[in-house]
């Protein structure tokens, strides 16, 4: 019994002592824990931060919540579908081969009368030939790039005593010297060329304003006024410079350039409508003309240009991106619709008209084929102006965008539907302009009026109506090409390859070359006799990106212009008191 209770004492004085033991070191080990604690709190908030979407996924959301548009089962598969890409390529080839043979060095082409011309008399300054060079480079056709090389360096020449548009000579021609100055590995031949023609041009901005007018005399290097709408300028062409004379100002380090392109975008900006809307003219004096506001001819690449030259410099140049969020919130506000039977989104126009001693703005429910560039445009500012991260996963996840990057990424996946859906024609082909129908608007009494968008002038054993043309346009592939690189979704690819098989039936010629048809709910088509220079340096480009592997001009790393012609993302060291 002895030992018994000496037992219980020895356990009793051993259970004291651990008691204080702990009790001393409590506190001790409290603070330990919750510098401890404190600490993994702080690394889960860092890394919710920095890394949403991986804490999405460990958290288990990932499939509860997916962005409008996308398809989380879908498998993202980036590599080339090289049968349809080697497809496209034959088709550039057999382009401008006919091309080569019938009209080398003239600016345009008519295919079925195998003859070229050119915009003045004087002649020409190479167009198509400049235009397309990019492409060869970017395709991989080192024969037919030689030959257009060499006819740049013997045969091209600025000295033509005429009036040339100051917009499409800088789109096409300085825009393709310069994407070809880059991608050739920076031959000199290229911006020898670049930095004279853009020497010829500046001229053109010596104006009160600043804002270019629409002619340049290449020969004399003086503006010349467009007599056709009093003087005015279509604020498209003025806003669709800068992206091609900033760099050239980067590449030759001479301000100059830079300050004429950017002096139109601070006019624009003094200007600003109380709706961040801009209608399509502007006086010489820096003001909005009572102009019609659309998102198609002389509107579409000022909203386009607003983007892509905060993207150009590296996302640095905030005034662009405030200018491009006030422009896309006009957008949605005052020319968004949706058409009543099959929800199709599409942008509106609005026209002035005048009622008494007033004004007011009639909805006109139209979209020229133009606007299918807005899609992919609108996709690609949600990944990057409105986006919360950078880069955002493929395909983007809502909680890396902002409300503004999630609004405009819905309406861009809709907006290329609805451009599709005018592809559902006798050719499958889209018109260059669709109607679309709305509430009450009393046309059901019309027969054979489809339900949601028509032909304007349209009817069976009817006239062809000018809507109704394809010139061979790329705005539609152009979104589908950006559409895919964002979300790895393989039907943009199936979309892009209907249409280039419906280009390839209906447009293709026997003779040689491609020629737009007059009318893309006809069969068997008439064929209008031209090939658009666009066709080589932006339609067959964008569907020729779209099925090659991603990393061919990926896109965080190239910005292009208007005529699809690629200028690599810099960092500039030119700041002024605009930017």
């Amino acid at each position: 019994m002895s030992e018994l209770r000496q037992r219980k004492k020895d356990a009793t004085e051993t259970q004291q002592d651990v008691s204080e033991v702990k009790a001393t070191s409590e506190p001790k080990n409290q603070l330990t824990s919750r510098g401890f604690y404190a600490i993994i709190l702080f690394v889960i908030a860092f890394a919710a931060y920095q890394y949403p979407s991986f804490i999405h996924d460990w958290l288990g959301l990932s499939e509860s919540e997916t962005l409008h548009g996308t398809r989380p089962d879908s498998i993202v598969d980036f590599s080339a579908d090289i049968f349809k890409r080697d497809a496209v390529v034959e088709a550039f080839k057999y382009a401008w081969a006919a091309y080569e043979r019938d009209a080398m060095g003239d600016d345009e082409y008519h295919p079925i009368s195998h003859q070229g011309s050119n915009l003045t008399k004087p002649g020409g300054i190479g167009y198509t030939v400049v235009d397309s060079i990019d492409t060869m480079l970017i395709m991989g056709l080192p024969d037919e790039y030689e030959r257009a090389k060499l006819w740049v360096a013997n045969d091209m020449s600025f000295d033509r005593d005429a009036p040339f548009s100051t917009f499409e000579t800088t789109i096409r021609v300085l825009g393709g010297l310069l994407a070809a100055y880059h991608l050739s590995g920076q031959d000199p031949l290229y911006l020898e060329k670049a930095t004279e023609l853009g020497n010829r041009i500046l001229p053109a901005f010596d104006t009160e304003s600043g804002l270019p007018l629409s002619l340049v005399n290449l020969a004399e290097m003086e503006g010349v006024p467009d007599k056709d709408n009093s003087g005015m300028i279509s604020t498209a062409e003025a806003a669709t410079l800068q992206l091609e004379f900033r760099y050239l100002a980067f590449l030759t380090d001479e301000d100059i350039y830079w300050e004429k392109a950017e002096r139109v975008m601070a006019v624009i900006k003094q200007a600003r409508m109380s709706h961040g809307l801009a209608s399509i003219f502007m006086t010489q004096d820096g003001r909005f003309a009572t102009s019609a506001i659309r998102l198609g001819s002389r509107g579409d690449s000022y909203y386009e240009y607003l983007l892509k030259q905060y993207l150009q410099t590296n996302q640095t140049e905030g005034v662009y991106r405030e200018m491009y969020d006030d422009a896309m919130t006009g957008i949605h506000d005052h020319l968004v619709q949706i058409s009543p039977s099959s929800s199709l989104t599409y942008t509106a126009e609005l026209v002035p008209e005048r009622k008494g001693q007033g004004l007011q703005w009639r909805l006109v429910p139209k979209q020229d084929h133009l606007v299918c560039f807005l899609g992919g445009s609108l996709m690609l500012g949600a990944t990057t102006s409105g986006a919360l991260v950078h880069p955002v996963s493929v395909p983007p996840r809502p909680e890396e965008l902002t409300e503004q990057g999630k609004r405009d990424w819905k309406t861009g996946i809709e907006l290329i539907r609805t451009c599709m859906a005018t592809h559902d024609t006798q050719t499958g082909l889209s018109p260059e302009i669709a109607h679309f129908r709305t509430q009450n608007d009393n046309l059901e009494q019309l027969a054979h009026m489809p339900t949601d968008w028509y032909i304007k002038g349209a009817r069976p054993g009817g006239p062809t109506p000018f809507d109704a043309r394809y010139i061979l346009r790329p705005e539609t592939v152009e979104s589908l090409f950006i559409a895919f690189r964002l979300t790895g979704d393989v039907q943009y690819r199936e979309y892009g390859w209907a249409i280039f098989n419906a280009i390839e039936k209906h447009c293709k010629l026997e003779s040689g070359g491609y020629a737009g048809v007059m009318n893309v709910d006809a069969v068997p088509v008439e064929h209008d006799d031209k090939m658009e220079t666009f066709l080589m340096s932006e339609t067959l480009k964008y569907l020729y990106l779209l099925f090659a592997d991603v990393k061919v001009l990926p896109l965080n790393e190239y910005v292009f212009n208007t005529e699809a012609h690629p200028f690599p993302v810099f960092m500039s060291n030119i700041r002024t008191g605009f930017s």
